[in-house]
């Protein structure tokens, strides 16, 4: 690499930040470039495990992000009356040392750790990309352009900088078969410390209620064809909502009214990005715009900080960008694939497809022997059980 090479970060969430701060330390000189005019608020609780942790620690942020945990204890299943008919404890899944923060509050001390030595540049977005071999031209939206040495995205599941340069949204992305939305909410629904659950066959709703914030988190979910085609526009998406839960019960009419009502309110497909390479000449991907697992799996905001991590590294010691993307990859993507692997489990825990299987997974949570048991007992639980391998359904652009 040159001297002090110029990157590009396009994506100021968790991958992006973590990866400037790296490179800073390296002796990079990054810019991050975010299409909102601030940081994203909201979101649900993401976890941080194993290496992340370290990572985290290592940057000096752990304390704040502990300081800021969810303390969430139970996930608790209601019937259409709200009484509860499963459950369990959260630390069922936890390892000692693993965190739960909110998307928003981990964003926010990324950012916070960066701002003073990292260019952050809000409300603008890459609009186009040109690499002439030795230098990477690219123009923003908002009208002006400049040249860096390489150019990465960290700009989540709908990647512009992934559609550019690497491989088109058709071809990188894999939907599971399920919608999803959040939405910010009083904390007036749900009981505090819990996830607040209920389902009626291929629906999920509930409420995600931290201890230490004043505000909730509304979730849906409900299955459909993987081959849906989800609306763009807010009020679409609210009529498509509201169609999948006319019928349900507990307090689901009152919590989608609340849930449609906020600003923040946030509807999608359920999508996986699979890549037979992450990477193009000098434009790398990094984070859910490289290898999304899905909130299923558990691991998101882990990916995203261990991916940067690396991707900071590689390029540190590796002679030369094309070693650096090489390497990186190589060491990330077995990981990156069992994550991936692993959100049948979750996909069928917590939406299962049929009265059936809503019955076996309640008596399972009572006999607390779910996580084990899930992936074999829901491994047929259509669609998203089992991902077909990507590097047979893509090819390099």
């Amino acid at each position: 690499m040159s001297t002090n090479p110029r990157i590009l970060i396009s994506g100021a969430s968790i991958a992006g930040p973590t990866l400037a701060y790296w490179l800073v330390r390296q002796g990079f000189r990054p810019t991050v470039v975010e299409q909102a005019p601030e940081l994203r608020a909201g979101g649900n609780g993401v976890d941080l495990r194993g290496a992340a942790v370290g990572i985290a620690e290592s940057m000096g942020v752990l304390p704040a992000l502990r300081d800021l945990a969810t303390d969430i204890r139970a996930l608790t299943f209601v019937d259409a009356e709200g009484r509860r008919v499963a459950g369990m404890p959260t630390s069922t899944f936890d390892e000692p040392g693993d965190i739960e923060v909110m998307r928003g509050d981990l964003a926010r001390v990324l950012y916070d750790a960066t701002a003073h030595d990292v260019d952050y540049r809000f409300g603008d977005t890459v609009d186009t990309i040109a690499q002439d071999g030795d230098t990477v031209q690219v123009s923003f939206a908002g009208g002006t352009s400049a040249e860096f040495d390489l150019v990465v995205g960290a700009d989540g599941l709908h990647s512009r900088v992934r559609n550019l340069a690497v491989l088109s949204e058709a071809e990188a992305a894999h939907p599971l078969g399920i919608g999803f939305a959040t939405a910010t909410v009083d904390v007036s629904f749900g009981a505090r410390r819990e996830v607040t659950l209920h389902n009626t066959a291929g629906r999920v709703a509930g409420v995600y209620r931290s201890g230490n914030h004043r505000d909730a988190q509304a979730f849906f979910a409900f299955r459909t064809s993987r081959e849906f085609d989800f609306p763009r526009d807010r009020e679409s998406q609210i009529e498509l909502l509201r169609e999948q839960f006319a019928t349900a019960g507990w307090e689901i009419p009152t919590l989608l009214d609340a849930a449609t009502a906020d600003p923040t309110f946030y509807l999608d497909a359920m999508t996986q990005i699979r890549m037979p390479t992450w990477s193009h000449g000098r434009v790398g991907l990094v984070g859910d715009a490289a290898y999304c697992a899905t909130a299923f799996s558990g691991s998101g905001a882990a990916l995203a900080i261990e991916g940067a991590h690396l991707l900071a590294t590689a390029l540190a010691e590796s002679d030369g960008h094309t070693a650096a993307f090489a390497r990186y990859e190589h060491a990330f993507r077995p990981i990156v694939r069992a994550r991936q692997r692993s959100v049948g489990t979750g996909s069928a825990m917590l939406v299962p497809a049929t009265n059936t299987r809503i019955w076996l997974r309640n008596q399972l949570t009572r006999l607390m022997v779910l996580p084990p048991l899930a992936a074999r007992v829901f491994r047929a639980d259509p669609p998203a059980a089992a991902p077909t391998d990507p590097l047979r359904r893509v090819t390099r652009r």
